[in-house]
């Protein structure tokens, strides 16, 4: 794994720490976010912290990761701004993404109705697809 120079993992060029989700999530993060053209994607170094007994990223921590992706990269393909809800969140979980791997995924906001948004990522790790995730997220109520 490639160190940067404060000798902590590298991240991608580009990427930018992203704070997300409260008191909750602190602990996975930080989470990273690079800006583009059609939507952001997002990243995170798997960290033995993420990881369960044979080192690869644990399952519960690839669902809760991609439902931070596809929930803020939907928001924002929406343009919504505020907090969304989940509504239902499908994992196919592909292959292991192990420890050291830099994990990340443009989402893709699939539908936008008044009230909710439909959203897909495919989940790669060091290049390899690990997930493919799909979210319905509420969105806040637009004000009066």
């Amino acid at each position: 794994m490639a160190l940067d120079d404060a000798g902590g993992p590298e991240v991608p060029e580009g990427f930018l720490p992203r704070r997300a989700g409260g008191p909750f999530l602190e602990p996975i993060g930080p989470l990273w976010r690079r800006a583009e053209e059609g939507g952001a994607r997002f990243g995170i170094r798997i960290e033995t912290r993420h990881c369960n007994n044979q080192r690869v990223a644990h399952g519960g921590m690839l669902a809760t990761f991609a439902d931070i992706a596809l929930g803020i990269g939907g928001a924002e393909q929406a343009g919504t701004a505020g907090h969304f809800i989940t509504i239902s969140l499908v994992t196919d979980y592909l292959a292991p993404a192990p420890l050291g791997a830099w994990l990340e995924c443009r989402p893709a906001l699939l539908r936008r109705t008044s009230r909710l948004m439909f959203v897909e990522g495919r989940f790669e790790a060091d290049g390899v697809p690990v997930l493919r995730a799909s979210g319905v997220f509420n969105l806040p109520k637009a004000p009066a």
